[in-house]
């Protein structure tokens, strides 16, 4: 990376951080504050009744505050990433992110605790005087040996979960994966040999989990910056002490010949491919130092072809990462409020984690990875981060492992309840649009971004261009865009700028206008009228996703909805079998990602519009990686007005139910109904949508469902991706007029997702 790319790193970084708002995290209500009564309830008077309570009987803290789903990320700043010993005020930001990896992932609140104190027992003072305020402890980026005294402490001297994630989440993950390799490798535990480059916290508690697991302490060699655990040495503390061997090896390379395992927490590229070829058969590779692995994932699959990888990196298979463990570890722990997270919960975890690799992977995650279908097997030997089967799977059985172990105090007895309640937690947070940028950089296309010399748009260009979702090309006032880049310091000579009204295009302006021109001749469009359209941006934009040249466009920032869909319209037209166009906007809301068509084309569409409406937003629900739920809303419910706009909707839905039967939609219905599935499945139990979640609106005219998303954006502050262009024959995205920078981005990276979608399409055309 360039000295002024990482420059614009760190600022963005900064600004991340500064902007709108200091911080990452904060506090909101979660009851009504509106009137004078509902202050008199939150505080004086009110306040003192659940006072009383608590002081008859303390658990009922946990009834009447937010106690029960509140974790502290406590820290003091003494090894922060790879940072070491900053200090508590320069580790805040790590233990925010920390809390909002437990927010979005387990629905989990957080408050971030820096204590400024490096003596172990003022530390573990300051932790207990505080510790009535939370329902768990998670202690972070405490340097050994001192963290293994604070955490056993902790354990003992409190009464609700501690865990210091540091020392048990890559413990616990590796654990699981490394469960999967031995069975893939067809060796018991028992029998193989480890070899362990660092003797940190994390390698530590990743042994004494692996010998829970079976492993023989004599199978055993870890190494330091000084060397081997040998017997004859006097500088280790007690939790290195266990791992001393009375064998001698000259060094890691000695150790690893004939080995079975190699697990590496410690620094980049110490091991070779000499070294990986001198291991056993089958050999099991852990190398998760970070950033930089102890060897790449590329040379080690080089090397031999029977060797089991994973590393802590998220671009390669096998990624051992924490977010897999603690915020279901908690969760679990939370819900049964359980007194501690003791050896048979962690172990509960490393199994259930085992043991989802090994269960069918659902299709959001295959494509959300970029994979036809992942399988058990040596590139998937551990669940994926955005599998949203986790909190599902996790949690019940940590939950289940503290009742059996006598720790859980609050037992659970409606296992189906509660892994729904479980699963209803995942609407609240922006899953999916991680799952769209992560798609859409496994395979990066190029895009156009037609209105580049506008600063937002250059601002989404750069962020899609750092961050692998797509390849910008930058159309647009050549002169302007390159005074824009330097202004943000976009270097990178890679990107190409392309100005249609530039002398440079002259050649390929004359070759578009001529296409243009012999499609349209019998339609008005002269061959002077042709040369002029090919100057305008977005004509030009769409011929060079027509020529092949881009795989799709993206425009709509600074001009109105028609003047740019006329041009896209005209040259790009509609698929084959479609008759009209149509538009959808994905809102990300508090109860899960909803779709709402057609916002933004079809002003009075027929009873067949609908349905072609319908079959095509069923279409893009699925291209997220959804289910769709298809509810057809009118003012009326199934038949119950004869007004001829709430018969339209009906008969569109008995076309579909006739000729589409396995795409799940019904109508007409209310939005209330639609919406609410308890009351749908109590009044209409006949319904194809009782006891759904609908997640797909198709509305009856334009009015409603523009006005609608527009308010829900504006009211309830939902983000919106969209409008998506439904039924064109090319990846071409809209903006609506002065888009913000992030919708920009999310529209990049629907037409990036957009553009690989229709490529597989052509290519089965070609296959059958």
């Amino acid at each position: 990376m360039s000295k002024s790319n990482e420059e614009r790193k760190r600022r963005e970084a900064l600004i991340y951080h500064a902007k709108p708002q200091p911080g990452k995290i904060k506090v909101v209500p979660t009851k009504r504050y509106a009137t004078q009564r509902d202050l008199s309830l939150a505080y004086s008077p009110g306040v003192a009744e659940p006072c009383i309570e608590i002081t008859k009987d303390k658990k009922n803290v946990y009834k009447y505050t937010t106690k029960g789903n509140l974790v502290a990320v406590i820290s003091n700043g003494t090894a922060v990433l790879g940072l070491g010993d900053i200090g508590p005020e320069a580790s805040k930001p790590v233990m925010e992110g920390k809390g909002l990896l437990f927010k979005i992932f387990a629905d989990i609140d957080v408050f971030d605790i820096e204590v400024d104190a490096k003596d172990v027992d003022k530390f573990i003072e300051t932790v207990k005087n505080i510790a009535p305020t939370f329902g768990g402890i998670n202690l972070e980026d405490i340097k050994a040996p001192e963290a293994f005294e604070i955490e056993r402490r902790l354990i003992e001297e409190l009464d609700i979960p501690v865990m210091h994630d540091d020392q048990h989440g890559t413990a616990i993950i590796s654990s699981a994966a490394l469960i999967n390799a031995l069975e893939l490798a067809e060796k018991n535990i028992e029998d193989v040999r480890f070899v362990v480059s660092g003797a940190g916290s994390a390698a530590i508690s990743c042994m004494n989990l692996y010998v829970a697991l079976g492993a023989k302490l004599e199978n055993i060699a870890m190494f330091d910056v000084d060397g081997l655990l040998h017997k004859d040495r006097t500088d280790l503390s007690p939790m290195q002490a266990r791992f001393r061997t009375a064998k001698h090896y000259d060094s890691l390379a000695d150790a690893l010949k004939g080995a079975d395992v190699f697990l590496g927490l410690s620094v980049g590229n110490i091991v070779s491919q000499d070294m990986l070829r001198s291991m056993a058969d089958n050999p099991i590779v852990f190398a998760m130092a970070n950033p930089t692995p102890e060897i790449s994932y590329e040379e080690a699959i080089v090397s031999r072809e029977d060797i089991i990888m994973a590393t802590g990196r998220s671009d390669h298979p096998n990624q051992v990462n924490n977010v897999l463990g603690f915020p279901f570890i908690f969760r679990g722990a939370l819900d049964v409020r359980a007194t501690k997270i003791n050896e048979e919960m962690k172990m509960a975890a490393v199994k259930a984690l085992a043991e989802l690799a090994k269960e069918p992977v659902p299709e959001q995650v295959n494509i959300a990875y970029a994979e036809t279908k992942l399988t058990f097997g040596k590139e998937y030997i551990i669940p994926k981060p955005f599998d949203p089967r986790l909190i599902a799977k996790i949690p019940p059985a940590v939950a289940k492992a503290a009742m059996d172990s006598g720790v859980a105090t609050e037992p659970i007895e409606d296992w189906a309840r509660y892994e729904d309640e479980l699963l209803h937690r995942l609407g609240a947070d922006n899953k999916i649009i991680r799952l769209l940028h992560k798609r859409a950089r496994s395979n990066r296309k190029r895009i156009v971004f037609a209105e580049a010399d506008h600063l937002d748009v250059l601002k989404a260009a750069q962020y899609v261009y750092d961050e692998g979702i797509a390849i910008p090309i930058l159309l647009g006032n050549e002169k302007r865009i390159h005074e824009l880049r330097e202004e943000l310091e976009f270097d990178d000579d890679d990107i190409e700028i392309i100005d249609p009204k530039s002398e440079e295009q002259r050649e390929r302006r004359q070759k578009f206008a001529e296409i243009y021109w012999e499609s349209r001749k019998r339609k008005g469009v002269t061959m002077i009228d042709a040369k002029k359209m090919m100057r305008e941006r977005n004509y030009f934009a769409a011929m060079l996703v027509n020529d092949g040249y881009a795989d799709g466009l993206i425009s709509g920032y600074s001009r109105s909805y028609p003047t740019v869909v006329k041009p896209m319209l005209e040259l790009i037209g509609t698929a084959k079998g479609v008759r009209k166009a149509a538009t959808t906007n994905l809102m990300i809301t508090e109860r899960g990602p909803i779709f709402l068509s057609d916002t933004s084309i079809n002003i009075e569409p027929s009873a067949r519009d609908l349905a072609k409406i319908a079959q095509m937003t069923a279409l893009t629900v699925k291209m997220f990686g959804l289910e769709p739920n298809i509810a057809m809303l009118s003012y009326s419910n199934f038949g119950s007005s004869e007004h001829e706009d709430a018969k339209k909707v009906g008969e569109a839905v008995e076309f579909l139910h006739r000729y589409y039967p396995n795409i799940n939609v019904d109508g007409a219905v209310q939005s209330d109904f639609a919406l609410n599935k308890e009351m749908l499945s109590e009044k209409f139990p006949f319904s194809k949508l009782a006891g759904k979640e609908v997640n797909t609106l198709v509305f009856p005219n334009l009015d409603s469902a523009n006005i609608t998303y527009k308010l829900m954006k504006e009211l309830n502050k939902a983000d919106s991706i969209g409008p998506i262009m439904l039924g064109m024959r090319k990846p071409v995205h809209i903006l609506q007029l002065g888009a913000s920078v992030d919708e920009i981005i999310n529209m990049a990276a629907v037409a990036a997702v957009d553009a690989q979608e229709k490529e597989k399409w052509a290519l089965r055309k070609e296959e059958a």
